[in-house]
């Protein structure tokens, strides 16, 4: 494999900030220091840009079954257009069928990843049905090092489990010194919610929203969290979107549960106004959780600022408006549930967070990639930049701007037909994304394709595998 030496980059981790020269030789990072004296096979220029650990988006559903169709990206045009953005490892969602086994639902996933993905990739396994003669298998999920599982309160009669379910699992998942992750809402009672509003006549988008009352998701965070803390498991809540639910998390985490929560750029800067636009667009924003008042924005920057909030992932699941989204077009009870994101992640928390003042560097660089990698059993090997971790760098030009539209092919790779951030422009963007030494992207242009790799994830508490 061959050798790249960056020079004259201001590298910054998310403890460190110097200026120096990394040297990667067969993938890994073998020397960090001033004016290096080496010979590479390669040299990249980094003058007056930043070096950054690749990003880790810890949430993403590529070639996912929905709503009677398949997210639009696979793991070939989802991992290309994640490098694009900076990101150079996705831990996607692997699906246990009812009834089926968890096992077959992994083999599943690597099926659909093997030979495709250009950047690295782990799993998560979705539980939907987790009888006392199938717990076994959750610890041979952990020693192929799947060491997170996801169960949903949300969407009845498709992904939601009940409490026995949940705490079956939670606590098994703690016993094997696993994580869970938690889609917290009350589905129950918002399935009762919208069938009201159905039953009133509505069904612009709108009333996706409105029938997704944040006490709902405060309920399922609070539930969540009660129940992780009497079975004795690390908890993990993904895409929270509220300040309501962002309580809960305090409160939990002021008497001594281990919960993380994660959120996305669209409840950080987004807001149940999209839902408002003419006509059918707003169905392009119908993602669960739901987009919320504009004064969450506030809230949640202030969660990341005060470490209430661990991650900005992405959540990242398209559709298409032609063919997909447009199923719902006479109810929003039909509108696929997601919204693209994997390759403007990186962009627009560096332009909203540190440009405009509201993060620091170093922060940025832990929500983007260093606290996923430590959460899931990555770290070091993902989420810094050290000697011995793998090369997986950005060259990110701080002052480069761009405006983010789906016309736009430096900032729209996704394999789907509209922008969820159409004419947002943004300062700061990756120049050079290297996964494990390999330049995947260089001046706007695909130089790798193919190549990524299964990462295996280590058990909570052992992050040094």
């Amino acid at each position: 494999m061959a050798s790249v030496l960056i020079q004259h980059g201001r590298v910054v981790t998310a403890v460190d900030d110097y200026f120096a020269d990394v040297l990667i030789e067969d993938g890994i990072i073998t020397q960090i220091g001033k004016n290096l004296v080496v010979q590479a096979d390669k040299t990249i220029d980094a003058t007056d840009k930043l070096v950054l650990p690749g990003g880790i988006d810890p949430h993403t559903h590529f070639d996912m079954p929905f709503g009677g169709t398949n997210s639009a990206d696979d793991f070939e045009s989802g991992t290309i257009a994640a490098a694009f953005g900076g990101t150079t490892t996705v831990i996607d969602f692997a699906i246990q069928q009812k009834g089926e086994s968890t096992l077959k639902g992994l083999d599943i996933w690597h099926d659909k990843a093997q030979g495709k993905a250009t950047i690295d990739y782990g799993f998560h396994m979705i539980v939907t049905d987790m009888q006392d003669d199938r717990l076994h298998e959750m610890d041979r999920l952990a020693t192929s090092g799947v060491t997170s599982y996801k169960l949903f309160m949300a969407y009845p009669g498709v992904l939601y489990v009940d409490d026995g379910t949940l705490y079956r699992t939670f606590r098994q998942a703690g016993e094997n010194g696993t994580r869970i992750c938690m889609h917290a809402e009350n589905g129950i009672v918002i399935d009762e919610i919208v069938k009201a509003a159905v039953k009133a006549g509505h069904k612009e988008p709108l009333w996706h929203a409105l029938s997704r009352p944040t006490r709902m998701e405060a309920e399922g965070v609070h539930r969540a969290i009660a129940i992780a803390e009497v079975a004795k498991v690390p908890l993990y809540i993904v895409h929270l979107s509220s300040s309501d639910a962002l309580e809960q998390v305090r409160l939990g985490r002021a008497r001594g549960v281990d919960v993380q929560a994660e959120t996305c750029p669209q409840y950080l800067l987004l807001d149940e106004n999209m839902y408002r636009k003419p006509g059918f667009e707003g169905a392009k924003w119908v993602m669960t959780p739901a987009l919320r008042e504009k004064w969450n924005n506030d809230v949640l920057w202030q969660g990341i600022r005060m470490l209430e909030l661990a991650t900005v992932a992405t959540d990242h699941c398209p559709f298409c408006m032609a063919g997909q989204k447009d199923l719902g077009v006479d109810s929003f009870t039909k509108i696929p549930n997601g919204a693209p994101g994997v390759e403007n992640r990186m962009a627009l928390m560096y332009h909203a967070g540190v440009v405009q003042g509201r993060i620091s560097l170093n922060r940025f660089v832990e929500i983007t990639s260093t606290q996923a990698a430590k959460t899931f059993g990555l770290f070091p090997k993902k989420g810094t930049i050290a000697v011995g971790s793998d090369g997986d760098v950005v060259v990110f030009d701080p002052k480069r701007t761009e405006t983010i539209s789906y016309d736009n092919k430096r900032t729209h790779n996704m394999r789907v037909d509209y922008s969820a951030w159409e004419g947002w422009e943004v300062q700061g963007y990756p120049d050079v994304v290297l996964s494990r030494g390999r330049v995947i992207v260089q001046g706007g242009s695909l130089m790798t394709r193919g190549g990524g790799q299964y990462i295996p994830r280590a058990r909570v508490g052992n992050l040094l595998r």
